[in-house]
């Protein structure tokens, strides 16, 4: 949109001339103000930055649709969406509807085609296999590795069913790096869906990433002579790999201790050297962000060099005098950016946050302003289109709602700024200005400028973000309007130009003091953050949101910080109180069962939580516990006591029995007693309890969870029965469950073979 579209609103008779101005007048004409309002907006080309939202809409309806989507028909209503904006060009509210839908549709088809691109095998069934190829990526931990594997072969599957990435865990700490053809046998699972309805998919990420098995190894591995050579670009990110490698272990070893792995992941993106103290700690202080490479070390990164490099320029007045300095510098700090991005490991996040870095700096090379909203959109429209499933992603939502907070307060002290210099440069001097205005003025001057304004613009940002955390992951930490200010100080003095100074040290050797400065600085971080993290309410623990109040509260935000006109921007309050309703109302549980329906969680008689099963995944029982607003550590809420080789047994409040039965020989028991049984296995027919959730109904729905209604029990299941997604494939139907009953012999708890896989493909 550009002013000619104003004036054009303006001449089709939209907007009436000599229309009253602004004030009381307005209120009297409603019609008149929307008008004015849509004038503005227009005229300021505020509707261009909504393009990037229908974008991601369309990313999202894509997401969640439950079955594959046609893409011919998508692309189809693109071109006549495209095709009416060019015939309706000269109506401005036409065409930008038009606009907007083409940016839906397109939005729709780069998710499609993404998932298309991406597209490889994945394993259907639990598997004990041996495997070899090159390894990717090395993740060391304190004891033991996760690392990534390109499998050329894995023993009982066919060429064309092998996985394109799996992704391993080793309990000791291995001996070689990336780079290294190995040889080991390893269990074997598919990616694990979403625990809890409406909670992390991790299935869907490992499609996008291409990682089609995760699993263990079990027992030793060999390194072999690699039977061919890897790929130039799998060279290359496997040299660069070993070199963060090699470079966060000298950071975590001069540093030491937690100092030194945070460090280590602010340099290098490597974040497993990390305690699990010091992850809680940071958290509890809502500086979690400081060990993820995200917009803040990359804007920092490339400010300091932009910053730096024009200054140095300007130190030779032959340079400065007759040569564009300034856009050398940006061209500098962009190169930076860059290599910064592939050396970290070039992730969603990284990626992400060199987008808004790049485009922004390049701003600069064409004479733009650098800080506006429109190139914020412009970097969110990049992402989308490039990487759509990255908008599901906390790292999107909450990096781009942050940055938009904070253009839109820098937006505000400009036009501020511009009000005052023509108010006194005009007739209205200050001291004329009613006492109530002169009152306004000062308040607006104070959160405007000076170190007010740091707060000010922190608690914006925290504000547009608070919604985004809350949803992804069920807690706020009230203190990190002072948390995140003397975070970011100590980053700026300390960790980033550190950082750029270490690394660049560091072939020479040279780099030791440097680390050690870096170190003192995130000590003093640790510092603040345990005994912030101390204080009475750090964490607020909330339950978990209706699926649909995220969408008011973010499209609250975005009212809030895109619009201009005081009416439009007024329609972020109606929007956050539906949102507010929706968070408040979120959908409760008695009892919540894994995808694979070996473990569950119950609610007692005390109203807490237990999780029952023989080894319970730790990741789905943390879920649980968030989304009902309980801050205990998963093991806690294990009840080992009530389970034996069977199964597990518990009582909810009124005495009644649930059943989770891990052996068949607990289903002639279980079925006469229990009122619900849950099991991996399938459920003999005839079994008498009241509801009886066996493999047959996991394959169908995935994780459920239930709730007491009435006499009976109301269901909430992840997905669909008829949902048929590249990552989330819909089962093989089958006659009845009894013509199973021979897939699991009398008395085995065994996980499903490749036979059992052809009737429930199960995680």
């Amino acid at each position: 949109m550009t002013e000619a579209a104003g004036s054009a609103l303006a001449d089709s008779g939209f907007v009436r001339a000599g229309a009253a101005a602004p004030g009381k007048a307005g209120f009297a004409d409603p019609r008149g103000l929307f008008r004015r309002a849509l004038a503005q907006e227009i005229g300021e080309r505020r509707i261009f930055l909504w393009l990037p939202v229908a974008a991601g809409a369309g990313a999202v309806c894509y997401l969640f649709a439950d079955h594959q989507p046609s893409l011919w028909f998508a692309g189809a209503a693109l071109g006549v969406f495209a095709a009416a904006a060019f015939v309706l060009r000269q109506r401005p509210l036409a065409f930008s509807l038009c606009i907007g839908c083409c940016a839906l549709c397109l939005g729709f088809v780069s998710a499609g085609w993404r998932s298309a691109r991406v597209a490889a095998p994945v394993l259907t069934h639990f598997k004990i296999a041996e495997v070899q190829g090159y390894i990717e990526e090395m993740d060391f931990r304190r004891v033991g590795a996760r690392f990534v594997l390109r499998p050329d072969k894995i023993s009982g599957l066919a060429a064309d069913a092998i996985p394109y990435r799996v992704r391993l865990t080793i309990r000791r700490t291995p001996p070689f790096e990336a780079g290294t053809y190995v040889k080991l046998k390893a269990r074997l699972l598919p990616p694990a869906h979403a625990s809890l309805p409406g909670g992390y998919d991790f299935a869907r990420d490992a499609w996008f990433a291409r990682i089609g098995a995760v699993g263990n190894v079990l027992g030793r591995v060999d390194v072999m002579t690699p039977p061919h050579r890897p790929g130039f670009l799998l060279s290359i990110a496997m040299a660069i790999d070993r070199a963060r490698n090699a470079l966060a272990r000298r950071v975590d070893h001069i540093a030491g201790g937690d100092s030194g792995a945070i460090a280590a992941a602010m340099v290098t993106g490597k974040r497993d050297l990390l305690s699990e103290n010091a992850r809680e700690t940071i958290r509890e202080a809502g500086i979690f962000h400081i060990i993820t490479i995200s917009g803040v070390q990359m804007t920092l990164v490339a400010g300091i060099l932009f910053v730096g490099l024009r200054r140095l320029l300007a130190a030779f007045p032959a340079l400065a005098l007759r040569y564009p300095i300034k856009k050398w510098a940006a061209a500098g700090a962009i190169l930076v950016a860059i290599f910064y991005d592939i050396v970290t490991g070039s992730r969603v996040g990284t990626e992400r946050a060199l987008f808004m870095t790049v485009i922004m700096l390049a701003a600069v090379l064409i004479d733009r302003p650098s800080l506006s909203m429109r190139n914020l959109a412009i970097a969110a429209c990049a992402v989308i289109l490039i990487q759509p499933e990255a908008i599901l992603g906390a790292s999107f939502q909450l990096s781009f709602a942050a940055v938009a907070a904070l253009i839109a307060v820098y937006e505000a002290r400009t036009g501020f700024r511009t009000r005052r210099r023509e108010e006194d440069f005009g007739r209205a001097s200050v001291a004329e200005a009613s006492v109530w205005k002169r009152g306004l003025t000062a308040v607006a001057e104070k959160l405007m400028y000076g170190p007010v304004a740091l707060l000010f613009a922190t608690f914006c940002a925290s504000a547009a973000t608070a919604s985004f955390m809350a949803y992804d992951f069920h807690e706020l930490s009230p203190y990190v309007l002072i948390g995140n200010p003397l975070t970011l100080t100590i980053i700026e003095l300390f960790a980033v130009p550190g950082a750029l100074i270490g690394t660049l040290l560091y072939p020479l050797g040279l780099d030791a003091f440097v680390w050690h400065y870096v170190g003192a600085g995130i000590a003093m971080i640790m510092w603040a953050a345990r005994h912030i993290g101390s204080w009475p309410g750090a964490t607020l623990h909330l339950h978990a949101f209706a699926p649909w109040a995220v969408v008011f509260l973010a499209l609250a935000v975005l009212s809030a910080v895109i619009w201009r006109s005081w009416l439009f921007r007024a329609t972020a309050i109606p929007l956050l109180l539906i949102g507010l309703f929706g968070a408040a109302s979120g959908p409760g549980f008695d009892i919540a069962v894994a995808a694979n329906g070996d473990a569950i969680a119950l609610r007692g008689g005390d109203g807490q939580l237990t999780v029952l099963g023989h080894r319970p995944s730790l990741f789905a029982a943390e879920q649980w516990l968030r989304a009902d607003a309980d801050g205990r550590k998963p093991r806690t809420a294990v009840d080992p006591s009530a389970c034996d080789s069977l199964g597990c047994v518990g009582i909810l409040p009124d005495g009644r029995a649930v059943a989770l039965v891990l052996d068949q020989g607990a289903f002639a028991e279980d079925c006469m007693r229990a009122a619900v049984i849950v099991t991996p296995l399938f459920a003999p027919p005839g079994c008498a309890a009241g509801l009886v959730i066996d493999r047959d109904t996991l394959a169908a729905k995935g994780s459920l969870t239930l709730r007491e209604h009435g006499n009976g029990w109301q269901m909430t299941a992840a997905r669909d029965p008829d949902e048929d997604r590249p990552w989330s494939r819909a089962p093989k139907r089958r006659w009845h469950s009894s013509f199973a009953k021979s897939a699991d012999s009398a008395g085995s708890d065994a996980p499903m073979d490749a036979t059992d896989a052809e009737f429930s493909p199960l995680d």
